[in-house]
């Protein structure tokens, strides 16, 4: 690595984010099953298959339109287990707070955690609890692991990944972004976005119930559509072409990104699937994701492709672009 000391761009997902976890954290702590790098690692067992995931929630303002860094721990980690097709079972959780913190807004953040914890029939099994020194930073951070057992025969993973297959979202793209942008920050307007936050097993369940051929499915958290599906390019080889008027952005977030010279494309997502599938289910896939309240506004957005290699946009005019993994933070633009 070159970097000498660590970067808020090294939490950001992007080029930097993955050469401090493969050129650091892999170099020391790598195994099989930790080179992977997938969302939920599934572990070997006498007892069926099951899945484990852990990760760390930090998100400033803690409240935000529709959500709250409780409900973003517990979501989160139930969808990590989720899009590797396991069913999640129960959660650890542990606490980091600062000195001075308001008991009246931690009890918020907890009753938060138990109404999604409790729609998703998943207990709470161990946690623990730090206090630090006051300061600026956010008063509470959440790590969180979960536990998932996978009850039916199919496999999600970047290996049948095939060209061909075809690439699908459930919903409209970066709205948990830019909702938490704007409550951070006073830009002087007034807005209706909320962020779209949400448990997606009960979307991923019906998938597979409906024995739909997927191939691989991930959640569009850090660095957005772009950086998740170039993840799946680097590790297949494929390329993958996605068409610029058929992914979904409400007319809200399109105006905001605009406005704050965003690139929606690297927009995080908190609720949503991408969903990679057998060509022959592409029209049943997308028939069974807006027949749900959770994919109402479901769209097929592209193909797998053996050329070029990488993540390509078919823009509005027909020609097409790279998307290419960020360095870091994307930064708006200013001219």
């Amino acid at each position: 690595m070159k970097d000498n000391t660590i970067s808020l761009a090294h939490g950001s997902g992007g080029r930097k984010t993955r050469r401090l976890i493969r050129e650091l954290f892999c170099e020391y702590l790598g195994n099989p099953i930790l080179e992977r790098l997938e969302d939920a690692a599934e572990l070997p067992s006498d007892r069926g298959r099951i899945c484990l995931t852990t990760d760390s929630h930090v998100v400033q303002p803690l409240f935000f339109p529709s959500g709250d860094i409780g409900k973003l721990s517990v979501c989160g980690t139930l969808n990590d287990l989720a899009v590797k097709g396991a069913r999640p079972r129960f959660m650890t959780a542990g606490f980091i707070l600062r000195a001075g913190m308001s008991l009246e807004v931690l009890e918020r953040i907890v009753k938060s955690m138990a109404c999604e914890l409790n729609a998703a029939d998943v207990q709470l099994i161990a946690g623990d609890t730090k206090v630090i020194e006051a300061g600026d930073t956010p008063e509470c951070y959440i790590t969180t692991t979960g536990y998932g057992v996978v009850e039916h025969e199919r496999t999600f993973a970047h290996e049948r990944i095939e060209e061909g297959d075809v690439i699908l979202v459930s919903g409209n793209l970066g709205d948990h972004e830019i909702s938490v942008l704007l409550a951070r920050e006073d830009f002087g307007f007034e807005h209706l976005i909320s962020s779209d936050v949400a448990n997606v097993w009960p979307l991923v369940n019906t998938l597979i119930q409906a024995d739909v051929d997927v191939k691989a499915m991930r959640d569009p958290t850090r660095g957005g559509l772009a950086t998740t599906l170039n993840e799946f390019t680097d590790v297949t080889g494929l390329g993958m072409l996605i068409k610029e008027t058929l992914i979904p952005f409400s007319k809200g977030v399109k105006a905001a990104a605009e406005m704050l010279g965003l690139d929606p494309y690297y927009l995080a997502s908190e609720g949503r699937l991408i969903v990679i599938v057998n060509p022959c289910d592409k029209n049943k896939t997308l028939e069974i994701l807006k027949a749900h309240p959770q994919g109402a506004d479901a769209s097929i957005i592209g193909e797998v492709r053996a050329d070029p290699k990488g993540l390509w946009l078919e823009t509005i005019l027909g020609s097409e672009r790279p998307l290419l993994i960020l360095e870091g933070e994307q930064l708006p633009r200013i001219c």
